[in-house]
């Protein structure tokens, strides 16, 4: 397989020291890295220490306490992006990935809006989506809307399906959004891989993998990586597939799993 893979550094590689993650991830075969919150990190130095490894920082977090989905939230939504697309510049990140719910520490969904209807919902994230496309067109940067399981992680998530996320995307019809199509959350909330692969691959903008259950490294759950993966690349996909996974052991037997299983 040729898909060029991506090390999320807040999950791997966390006995090292933040800038050594750098190296140690090019070192192992990874074409980029990724994390999550760029607010507690220095910039300056995550710049230069993927500069000095010579490999890609992919992306981060874009959005922070405020929710696509709530009507009041529109414009502090739009203004935390605007940040976030400064800090992705400052280190040369070209894509940034966005939810439709504020997420708190853990990955907590701060609120669940059970006060609003799906029909509020739905335009409302329709609505923001709009603008941040138009926000991304003009910035040269690339947005991935990510769908996050509801049973396991993030209990109250709107955003919860492959379909809804890629359809809007399509609607909104913009190159600079489309979908972060996280296998682990999706095996969790709706399973039959390959056929929701094949029906949006072309609205996947970057994918993550870890097993289930657990979280873990590929192999050590129910998922055929090897299998998902190799649709994955027939259907087209060129992008990066980003290991965002919690090691089992260590990462170094993570790394290994990685290497031969996918």
């Amino acid at each position: 397989m040729s898909l060029r893979k991506c090390a999320c550094i807040d999950t791997l590689y966390t006995e090292l020291p933040w800038k050594e993650r750098f190296q140690a991830a090019k070192e192992d075969g990874f074409a980029a890295v990724e994390f999550w919150d760029w607010r507690d990190k220095d910039l300056k130095d995550t710049k230069e220490a993927a500069e000095s490894a010579e490999i890609l920082i992919s992306g981060f977090n874009g959005d922070a306490d405020y929710s696509l989905v709530d009507p009041e939230h529109r414009e502090k939504y739009l203004e935390e992006l605007k940040k976030s697309i400064e800090a992705a510049k400052k280190v040369g990140a070209f894509s940034l990935t966005i939810h439709s719910n504020a997420l708190g520490e853990g990955g907590v969904v701060v609120k669940d809006y059970e006060e609003l209807s799906d029909t509020v919902k739905i335009c409302c994230m329709y609505d923001g989506l709009l603008a941040c496309a138009r926000l991304a067109e003009q910035e040269n940067i690339n947005l991935n809307l990510e769908a996050l399981n509801i049973s396991v992680d993030h209990v109250g998530n709107f955003l919860s399906t492959t379909r809804m996320g890629a359809e809007i995307c399509r609607l909104i019809a913009s190159p600079r959004l489309k979908i972060l199509y996280d296998v682990y959350h999706m095996q969790i909330n709706e399973g039959n891989l390959c056929d929701t692969i094949s029906a949006y691959a072309d609205q996947m903008g970057h994918i993550h993998v870890a097993d289930v259950p657990g979280r873990h490294e590929p192999g050590t759950g129910e998922i055929q990586y090897k299998k998902v993966l190799r649709h994955l690349e027939s259907c087209g996909y060129k992008g990066l597939v980003g290991y965002e996974l919690f090691p089992l052991t260590d990462t170094k037997s993570a790394v290994q799993a990685i290497m031969e299983e996918c």
